[in-house]
């Protein structure tokens, strides 16, 4: 059986570690990410962190389970960054835009994080306090239950692929980020009008597509789509009798 996690609380050290500092979740997170932003994912083991640390490597399982229990939570750390000082405007999709354009941010501050832990769910504060947040704008807006549970899903995941795919892009060494780059404008920059009329057409778009994420434009539409399918709703009142109440 596991060893259970002893709470924050209880777990701190009384004495510093090597490096003069005392131990707790939030240093080992931030510790963590800088591993990761330097080694990429094969840097974070548990040896290499406690050395990072000034600590012994088995101090840290008083506070983490593991390397899947602290990759959870730096899941969580990135979400945090992402909802920090978040409020809600009223302009539903102008809040549910800052919601995806933040997350997809956080995600991409730490690239090498972000493949490991996009994917991930936490269960913990933060990642709740987010969905709180996506179902707070959707419903307000208008969205039934039922739905504003399938566009917050479709938003999400949209944001989280993104993140995914954009970090993975920019954890690439820097050699093979140019080779594709050059790949790319090697090849479908210099197709013919007599083989690929269409691409050698918008050649010269194509080729400076790549600059930048598709996600912004996605999101927006996204929301379009979203806000022309809100009326569509307003016939079909799904909500149940405790949620009217609540509303009130």
């Amino acid at each position: 059986m596991a060893k259970p996690v002893v709470p924050e609380a209880a777990r701190r050290r009384r004495r510093s570690t090597k490096q003069g500092v005392v131990l707790s979740e939030r240093l080992i997170v931030e510790t963590a990410l800088r591993l990761l932003g330097h080694h990429g994912d094969t840097g974070l083991t548990v040896r290499r962190l406690g050395a990072a640390l000034g600590a012994d490597p088995s101090t840290l399982y008083r506070y983490f389970r593991g390397t899947d229990d602290l990759i959870l939570a730096i899941a969580d750390e990135l979400i945090g960054q992402a909802i920090q000082g978040w409020r809600a405007t009223g302009a539903w999709q102008a809040d549910l835009r800052d919601l995806g354009l933040r997350l997809h941010s956080a995600y991409l501050a730490h690239p090498q994080a972000a493949v490991l832990a996009a994917s991930r769910i936490t269960g913990r504060p933060n990642e709740a306090a987010t969905i709180e947040a996506f179902l707070g704008v959707l419903r307000t807006a208008g969205f039934p239950p039922a739905e504003a549970v399938r566009m917050y899903r479709a938003l999400v995941d949209l944001s989280l692929a993104f993140a995914a795919l954009d970090s993975a892009t920019l954890a690439l060494p820097p050699a093979a980020h140019r080779a594709d780059r050059e790949m790319w404008r090697d090849t479908y920059g210099r197709l013919t009008a007599d083989t690929h009329p269409h691409i050698a057409a918008v050649a010269g778009p194509l080729v400076a597509c790549l600059e930048g994420s598709a996600y912004p434009l996605t999101l927006d539409l996204f929301l379009v789509s979203a806000a022309a399918r809100l009326p569509t709703l307003g016939a079909r009142d799904t909500t149940t009798s405790s949620d009217r109440i609540a509303d009130r």
